[in-house]
């Protein structure tokens, strides 16, 4: 069953049910639409598209803010046949134009702020014939999306996905270099929604709050589990620690999905009583999972200490691999947080040397992943894809991890972020992570850059609490007591850390900015 006949079930199930709520609190903005309207929306859309001349395996581009609309088109693009490619909302006007052209996409429907970024470039726009644009005014060039998609009928026949066809196009995040075409059939969606909804144990009674960016494969592919069990879900526009908590509190939210930085900033709201949990009524909130990026140890035990019945999950995945879940820790595995788990559920792992042979038990190597959500391909990039997906169907992560006695898998770093020292290996998550548990210490980020005597150095950027005050010499001896030498960072900085919309660190862009402090250790 894809996606598509999951939607079109519950729309014929349960008709009436609220399908989504899309807040904007402060802008006072409450939109709620049902199965039924959903269903109804995206086949309107999708009776627009071919009736433009849209067909199976054209491109058309999805360049939007989350929204209730996001989810409308997305469906609604590949209800035709057609790829959706859904587009990082924070690219910009050179960055569109690439997946523009390297997609070949013949139509664009996107959000009004994204207008003059695509008009910049609009005379190098080789493919596309016609571009859509909500909540603006109509001009010769754009087209309005109410006037576009009530040019549709939603009782017109439309294309019926099968599992072997490719429903989109993603672009990864791009914390490694330039973003990559990902190519990804109906059959890794379904596997995502039935993993998310085996791993999380959703029912038709949960609502799953969701704030990370649509466009990125973690955030819908967790609300997958949603959409297969007719459940609610509310799309979250506005990120603080008081929103996140009014939100459970008001909507009666069962299930959150957050990024390390926002459980950071609610803990921190709570120590400093900014929050006071007894104003709100949060009995329901039964699970919070955190994904895309390793997560502290300490951070979930300090949450253990607010919300001691409440369940937890890590997710690990790749936009590669359909998004989250090919590992998680399991809700009964609370005791070995700090690691990323298990394979999940369709999922083979393994761990391997330089030339692919298996690792001893605890000793670090790539992780190799194999399951139905695998990709396809880097689109028209043979080679690229032949390094990534072996022989046998195992995909190359390009992470370095460890596996235990229990076999859980713990995550050591990326390969491409490996700073070598003096010819010793240093893996920043580690150095990151005791650093973390300084209690002045909100965010870091350790990266290498060049030094002439030692190969590299170790630097560390850290944001430190509000309120709270952390000086050099205090971090460098904090770290001087608990690392060996060769670990140690040699430069401290005071700052922010750089991450995407999906909480990762972008390290190549730290890199680039710290470049400068090369060869300047003492």
């Amino acid at each position: 069953m894809t996606i598509v006949d999951m939607l079109i079930n519950n729309a014929r199930n349960y008709p009436d049910k609220v399908a989504l709520v899309e807040l904007a609190p402060t802008a006072g903005i409450r939109k709620e639409v049902t199965w039924k309207e959903l269903e109804q929306g995206s086949a309107k859309l999708a009776s627009a598209l071919i009736r433009a001349g849209i067909k199976k395996d054209d491109k058309v581009l999805h360049f939007m803010t989350n929204s209730i609309t996001w989810l409308e088109a997305y469906f609604g693009i590949i209800r035709t046949g057609a790829w959706a490619v859904p587009l990082n909302y924070r690219f910009n006007a050179k960055d569109f134009l690439y997946c523009a052209q390297v997609s070949e996409a013949r139509m664009l429907i996107m959000g009004q702020a994204f207008v003059d970024r695509v008009m910049s470039v609009k005379n190098h726009l080789t493919y596309l014939e016609k571009m859509i644009v909500v909540d603006d005014q109509a001009t010769d060039d754009l087209i309005l999306y109410k006037d576009f998609i009530a040019t549709g009928d939603p009782n017109d026949e439309l294309y019926v996905p099968k599992s072997d066809d490719v429903c989109g196009l993603y672009f990864t995040s791009g914390t490694t270099g330039d973003p990559k075409p990902i190519v990804l059939p109906h059959k890794n969606m379904e596997h995502a929604a039935k993993a998310e909804q085996m791993h999380h144990m959703q029912t038709i009674d949960d609502n799953f709050m969701l704030i990370p960016p649509l466009y990125h494969c973690g955030a819908k592919m967790h609300w997958f589990g949603s959409l297969m069990t007719a459940s609610k879900a509310v799309l979250l526009n506005e990120v603080s620690p008081k929103t996140i908590i009014e939100t459970m509190s008001k909507e009666k939210c069962t299930i959150a999905w957050l990024l390390v930085p926002w459980a950071q900033d609610i803990l921190v709201a709570l120590d400093k009583g900014e929050i006071k949990l007894e104003d709100y009524d949060l009995k329901q909130w039964r699970l919070m999972h955190i994904g895309a990026q390793p997560v502290p140890k300490s951070l979930i035990m300090h949450w253990k200490d607010y919300f001691p019945d409440m369940l937890y999950d890590t997710n690990y995945g790749l936009s590669e691999c359909t998004g989250p879940g090919c590992v998680h820790l399991g809700v009964e595995n609370i005791h070995k947080v700090g690691a990323i788990g298990v394979p999940g559920y369709g999922w083979e792992c393994k761990i391997v040397d330089k030339d692919m042979n298996p690792v001893k038990q605890g000793e670090v190597g790539e992780l190799l992943l194999r399951g139905d959500g695998v990709m396809r391909e880097y689109y028209k990039n043979p080679k690229k894809t032949a390094e990534t997906i072996m022989p046998d169907g195992f995909l190359r992560t390009g992470d370095v991890a460890k596996m235990d006695e229990d076999g859980f898998i713990y995550l050591v770093d990326r390969i491409k972020d490996l700073i070598i020292v003096g010819g010793e290996n240093v893996y920043p998550v580690e150095v990151e992570d005791m650093i973390r548990t300084n209690p002045a210490v909100l965010d870091v980020a350790v990266i290498g850059v060049p030094d002439d005597r030692l190969g590299e150095i170790v630097v560390a950027i850290i944001k430190t609490k509000p309120g709270m005050e952390l000086s050099n010499d205090e971090i460098k001896a904090f770290c001087d007591i608990r690392l060996p030498r060769y670990k140690r960072p040699r430069i401290f900085v005071f700052g922010e850390v750089m991450r995407n919309p999906t909480g990762k660190i972008e390290k190549p862009k730290m890199r680039e900015k710290y470049a400068y402090l090369a060869n300047t250790a003492k």
